[in-house]
This record gives C-alpha cells, structure tokens and sequence, in this order.
C-alpha cells in the first residue's frame, strides 16, 4: 500500500510539475531558439519557420489553438506579421498574449530599425514598414539586446526563473561576443564591396559587414522580380562587380539563377536561410556561422 500510495504521489507531482510549464508561442524560429538559450525548460510552438516568408502566413486553426494555450508569446514586431498575428490574438481570445500585456513580448520595441518607410503606404506599396526594416535579427549585436530585453521580461513574470535566465543571458553573451569578433575578423577584406540580393532580409547585415547592397531583384518589397527590372539589375552588374547575389531561402531561386548566369558567374549565386533552421538553444550562433561561411565563401 504504501509503495502504491508513494507512486501515486509521484505520478501527482509529475503532472502537477507539467502543468505548470511555461508555454511560449514564437512568431519566427530565431525568437523560439533563444527563448530557449535563456530558459530551455519552456515549451515553445513556433509559428513560422526558414521556409517561409514571415510578412504573409495563414492564421490556420492550429496556430490559433497554440496561440490560445500560450503562457507567453513572442514576435518581431514592427509589423512584421500585421498580416496575420492579430487575428490570430483575437481568434484565441487569450487575455495574457494581447498587445500591451507583459506577456506579449515584441522585439523591434528594443532595438533601433533602419530604413524607415517615408510616404504614403498604399495597397501597391509592396511589403513596405513604416517604423522600419523589422529583418533585424541579421545582426548580432541587435539580437543581444533583444537577448538582454527578453530576460529582464521573463525575469520579471517568473521570479523563481530568474537566476537561471540571468546564468544563461551571461552564458549568451559571452559566447556571441567571442563569435562576433571571429566573424569581423574573417570578413575584414569584403568592406566596401558590393552585392547584388532580393528583399530586405539581410538588410542589417550588410552594414555590420561593410557590404554595399547595389541592386535589388525585386521591382519593389514583395514583389516577383520582373524580366524587365531583372535587365535593369543585370545592367547595374556590369559596371559594379558585385561578389555575388546572395538570396533568402524562400526566395523563388529562379530569377537569380536567371542573373548570375547572365553575369557569367552562376557559381557566384548564394542561397541562405533568413533565419535559423531550427528553433533549439544555439541556433543562433550556427546560423551566423552559416551566413558567414557562405558570404565569405563569394569573394574566393
């Protein structure tokens, strides 16, 4: 009886111990993975992955339900999903994941953006953001504020949580500094030169590594390149000798294979995931080592 009693209690304890896990809800797999990095005992749903474009997802039924079940959710921001996360918070009707809660955590509040749409946004506009370029998670020092800003929250909402968060953001830290300085030292030689890409994706990236972005396939943001721009693209390339084109994984591959063979260097075409290809501890840190290793890899 009592060895009974003894597993019934534990069983008990278990359940009750699952219970109370934190469930996050992550806009993109970047924010999933270092949620996890800061508190990898969290269970975290991802919305979107590398495969896909952030601006445009279906609010399918099951993002709604994981939405709706979400202790804590976090996104970029900086309208980013505009197209599809409030629905998605309306549809789940879950108090603690609205705007304005702390438990809705939107990155871009706490970083600084660039390029920042100036104009009237109309329909035609294209994938177009007036606050700014939201892709800022290409650049590392940015995504360790957003990594220092994420602990303070989840510090706050879990207290007990907070000494683990705090080892963890330090851990973090140390090692992507260590990288960032690898990774500028190994990139030192491509400053100042060009290159020829599609969206603003890597828009933050092409100024922590001193590349000049010189032509864009698309005729403007979230556009299909066209035949007549990918002729307007191919007539800037002759005269700016860009390293290559480097394009999102999302990305239709077509038009750029179109392009570098036209330039004559087809070897010279790079296609790089937008973001990390999995959402576990540390994906952050082999994605840059990733984008590194590929953009380096033009200039040879």
């Amino acid at each position: 009886m009592r060895i009974l009693t003894k597993a019934i209690l534990a069983l008990c304890a278990a359940a009750a111990g699952h219970a109370q896990a934190i469930t996050v809800f992550a806009c993109e797999p970047e924010w999933a993975s270092l949620t996890r990095t800061l508190l990898p005992e969290v269970s975290v749903r991802t919305a979107t992955t590398h495969l896909q474009d952030p601006h445009h997802i279906e609010a399918r039924p099951s993002l709604i339900a994981q939405i709706r079940g979400a202790d804590f959710a976090i996104c970029t921001g900086a309208e980013l999903e505009a197209g599809w996360l409030p629905m998605l918070q309306a549809r789940a009707g879950n108090p603690k994941v609205q705007n304005g809660q702390p438990s809705m955590f939107f990155a871009a509040q706490h970083v600084e953006l660039i390029d920042p749409f100036k104009g009237t946004i109309t329909p035609f506009s294209g994938d177009v953001h007036a606050n700014g370029n939201p892709h800022f998670h290409t650049d590392p020092r940015r995504v360790l504020q957003v990594a220092k800003a994420l602990a303070a929250r989840l510090g706050s909402l879990y207290p007990a949580k907070k000494p683990l968060v705090d080892q963890n953001l330090t851990n973090f830290e140390s090692e992507l500094q260590a990288k960032i300085a690898v990774w500028e030292k190994q990139l030192q030689a491509l400053k100042g030169r060009s290159v020829i890409t599609q969206h603003a994706s890597f828009g933050y990236l092409w100024p922590w590594l001193g590349l000049k972005p010189v032509a864009d396939l698309e005729p403007k943001p979230g556009m299909p390149p066209t035949a007549a721009h990918l002729e307007k693209v191919l007539a800037i390339s002759k005269t700016q000798a860009p390293i290559g084109i480097i394009i999102a994984q999302h990305h239709d591959p077509k038009p750029a294979r179109w392009l570098a063979g036209s330039m004559g260097m087809p070897s010279k075409l790079s296609i790089i995931p937008a973001t990390v290809t999995d959402d576990q501890p540390g994906a952050i840190t082999r994605w840059f080592d990733q984008l590194v290793t590929q953009v380096t890899g033009l200039a040879k």
